[in-house]
């Protein structure tokens, strides 16, 4: 079949619109690009696995606690993992809070929209008398403010679908890893694909939330809400955390009269692909504490790459990053290919031209994203 070509993009970022028709992804294919993202997402599903446990274990048992002075603990509290919690020898939850709060801030899909029904109101006043009962105090407190209580319950509803979805993205992840070391995985367009066929297979699986209280089970987020895999929390996550994201403390000024934060959210470019990798390792800088966590189970193949760097294991954390921004870049790839309004090798014109559209709305976003930078050969 002739596929008619459309007419040049004059976007600025036109050649990645042409690479993207062609079949191809945002990273460049290369033996060394496979390496470093295949090797650091098998480093970021392991710590999925403990950010998805220990969100779930906070939503299912530390529901309503409102001093959860061990809810990094899951449930084990050992002298061992205090002093090792003190120490710092540990995964840092906070990181996996700071991705909850902020898609709760930034909202957006189905899951925010059912947080704000009279259903979920509802729902969320049985478990709240359920949780007080016998509670003079709590009860006095939930009567002077009303609202206080549901929205914490609206957060742990967070907390619960956050967890939901790091599970799949972990499986998808780790089977990566496994594909790639028995050589089934070869090129950057294969790594795509595997995350694209992962996040299809999972995308109508349903996330449900409820609490058990009192022998009593009580639903938070129940099935006939219609809240799925995809749409409500990946298409979520993807827009607050890869894109808008939070700005960093000492990074810029949040004095107003400064004017260094955007006025809209909508307008806020601080996610995964906006951050510049040289910040990572100082302090207030959040994503510090996931490149910390992922240096644990960098496999060993990818850490003597990073050995072999000019400045060796020094700045370690920053070659991570970089390395990470390639894998989200490819991440995002799956997710451009999967939500376009028609496959992007369509010979339909009408298709392309509507495809050609689409792709250019992503490309508005990219233009102060890192997408360059991960373009050009790494330095190392």
């Amino acid at each position: 079949m002739t596929i008619t070509s459309l007419k040049p993009s004059t976007h600025p970022l036109a050649k990645y619109i042409d690479r993207l028709e062609a079949g191809e992804a945002l990273l460049p294919d290369s033996p060394e690009n496979v390496l470093e993202v295949v090797g650091i997402l098998k480093s970021y599903g392991i710590v999925l696995d403990a950010y998805s446990r220990n969100l779930t274990y906070i939503a299912d048992h530390q529901f309503l606690v409102l001093f959860p002075f061990f809810k990094y603990f899951n449930g084990e509290i050992t002298l061992e993992k205090l002093l090792r919690h003190w120490w710092h020898d540990r995964i840092n939850f906070e990181y996996a809070e700071y991705c909850m709060r902020t898609m709760l801030w930034h909202g957006g899909g189905g899951l925010d929209a059912y947080l704000d029904s009279p259903e979920f109101y509802q729902l969320a006043e049985k478990a709240v008398r359920a949780k007080l009962k016998g509670n003079v105090l709590m009860g006095g407190l939930h009567r002077l403010f009303p609202e206080f209580l549901p929205e914490q319950i609206r957060m742990l509803a967070y907390y619960s679908g956050l967890g939901q979805f790091w599970e799949v993205m972990r499986d998808i992840f780790l089977t990566l890893s496994d594909r790639y070391d028995s050589g089934e995985i070869k090129s950057i367009p294969q790594v795509v694909d595997h995350i694209k066929a992962g996040l299809v297979a999972a995308a109508n699986n349903p996330i449900t939330y409820s609490v058990n209280i009192g022998g009593e089970v009580y639903d938070i987020l129940p099935k006939q809400a219609g809240l799925t895999f995809l749409a409500d929390t990946a298409i979520p996550y993807v827009e607050a955390v890869f894109f808008r994201g939070t700005p960093f403390p000492g990074t810029v000024s949040f004095n107003a009269q400064a004017q260094q934060i955007p006025v809209g959210q909508g307008d806020f470019a601080y996610g995964a692909l906006y951050a510049d990798p040289l910040p990572i390792g100082g302090a207030g800088i959040p994503p510090t504490q996931l490149m910390q966590d992922m240096r644990h189970f960098i496999p060993e193949y990818l850490h003597e790459v990073y050995r072999k760097s000019c400045r060796g294991e020094d700045d370690l954390r920053v070659q991570i990053c970089q390395t990470f921004q390639k894998s989200m870049f490819c991440v995002t790839t799956a997710a451009i290919q999967g939500l376009a309004p028609y496959p992007l090798d369509t010979a339909d014109p009408k298709e392309r031209e509507a495809n050609r559209a689409y792709l250019e709305g992503w490309m508005d976003r990219f233009v102060t994203s890192r997408l360059p930078e991960v373009n050009q050969p790494t330095e190392r």
